[in-house]
């Protein structure tokens, strides 16, 4: 975020001596057990109404400083003032932490600098039944109330222990999917955490951590994170495959099953690579359908992911869609249409960008085609979700003829031999 460089000068103030924790191995800690090193105070529901964000900041502290403080290893709150705030901004993380709280209290952890991981009083004295305080902590509390017993919004199970005893919390984020385990015990499983402050958009690449604060004391300690690679976090995200209805179309070897242009495409070491232009198409065709892949490609890269295509044609026009993949932030395409982003259905529909990992790094991209609707989720977040019947209003007022075709091949088109591509892990669940 633009105010982060600004107050890693201001809160220099809190900086002190290395810390003697032992985090467990991979992680670091965020809290040194001894004072407010690497924290700030603030309150983004109300540093957002400002204009002058950095300066509502700037104003909280000497209120974070009266209401935190460090008593024997533990970050400790009385119920008031501003969230504990971490000074650097996480992406994909795995969260360990400790807390012990007390009656009537109310907490959270945000993530991304949006709320939160529900911790709360789960007794019926705690007065807050009626918003789900009996399903326990864990949960993502502002998740929409609709399938609220799927989407996260209530824990799986009731894992909370009694007051005046400490709860271990861990909490993997990749993308836009949560992980919550407490007390050792699963309560969320891959939910997607919906956004607070701007419902229009996925959550941010990148945020900090806030905790949160209001109603009792709450006391923290073992405060860790580790941050997640590409690799580890395309793992996760496709999770476990053996024994599901996902089947490869790639097979590592040789491009049998393929049939298009295939000069220039190379395969090495279970990997699809490209170095020049022309389209490529499997010899199947699906209808409905997910497909999951992995993609690296260098600086500037232009290919796209041709859908319910004849074969024949430009897949952009003559297919359902063509999908871009593109490294939409490269100078190159400084211009570049919303309905040319990476993940847009390209003419058609725009995909919310910034979620492209930097070039040289693997992406994890997931589409779900479903009769005339397409979602795209890259890197574990929705970025596409559409429905083409719906639209009448094309980029250039260019038609496109293909859109509602119901079964097709699946193709890359590359744009050009200064593109390189590699592709890894292609998979395909049919639909009914």
């Amino acid at each position: 975020m633009r105010y982060t460089a600004a107050l890693l000068i201001f809160f220099c103030l809190f900086s002190a001596s290395g810390s003697e924790i032992n985090p467990p191995e991979g992680f670091r800690p965020l809290f040194n057990g001894k004072d407010l090193s690497g924290w700030y105070g603030d309150n983004p529901h109300q540093s957002r109404k400002v204009e002058d964000r950095q300066a509502a900041i700037k104003d909280q502290q000497d209120d974070f400083k009266k209401h935190w403080t460090v008593e024997n290893g533990e970050l400790v709150n009385d119920g008031k003032g501003p969230y504990a705030t971490t000074v650097r901004d996480y992406g994909d993380i795995e969260l360990m932490l400790e807390y012990k709280t007390v009656a009537l209290a109310d907490s959270g952890i945000y993530l991304r600098g949006s709320p939160q991981v529900q911790i709360w009083d789960t007794t019926k004295e705690g007065g807050k039944w009626d918003n789900g305080a009996d399903r326990g902590s864990g949960g993502l509390y502002n998740n929409p109330k609709e399938d609220a017993d799927t989407n996260g919004k209530h824990p799986l199970v009731h894992a909370d222990k009694p007051f005046g005893q400490w709860n271990s919390l861990k909490i993997r984020h990749v993308g836009d999917r949560i992980w919550v385990w407490l007390n050792a015990q699963l309560v969320v499983d891959g939910a997607i955490f919906h956004p607070y402050f701007d419902k229009t958009k996925p959550m941010p690449s990148k945020g900090p951590i806030h905790l949160q604060t209001h109603g009792g004391e709450i006391r923290w300690r073992n405060i860790y994170v580790r941050e997640i690679g590409d690799v580890e976090a395309n793992e996760i995200l496709r999770g476990e495959e053996f024994g599901t209805a996902f089947e490869p179309i790639f097979n590592g070897r040789d491009l049998k099953g393929w049939f298009g242009d295939k000069n220039g495409k190379l395969v090495a070491s279970g990997e699809l690579i490209w170095s020049d232009g022309g389209h490529i198409y499997t010899e199947r065709e699906f209808a409905d359908f997910v497909f999951r892949f992995e993609f690296v490609m260098t600086a500037g890269g232009n290919n796209g992911l041709a859908i319910r295509s004849t074969g024949e044609g430009n897949p952009a026009y003559d297919a359902m869609c063509e999908l871009q993949i593109l490294d939409d932030g490269h100078e190159r395409y400084a211009g570049v249409k919303p309905r040319q982003a990476h993940g847009s259905a390209y003419g058609m529909a725009g995909a919310y960008r910034g979620y492209l990992r930097t070039a040289g790094e693997w992406n994890y991209q997931e589409v779900i085609v479903k009769g005339s609707t397409i979602q795209v989720e890259l890197n574990g977040v929705r970025i596409l979700d559409t429905d083409l019947s719906k639209i009448s209003d094309y980029m250039d007022d260019r038609e496109h003829p293909g859109k509602m075709l119901k079964k097709g091949h699946l193709g890359f088109a590359a744009h050009g031999p200064q593109h390189v591509f590699r592709f890894r892990r292609l998979s395909v669940k049919e639909l009914d």
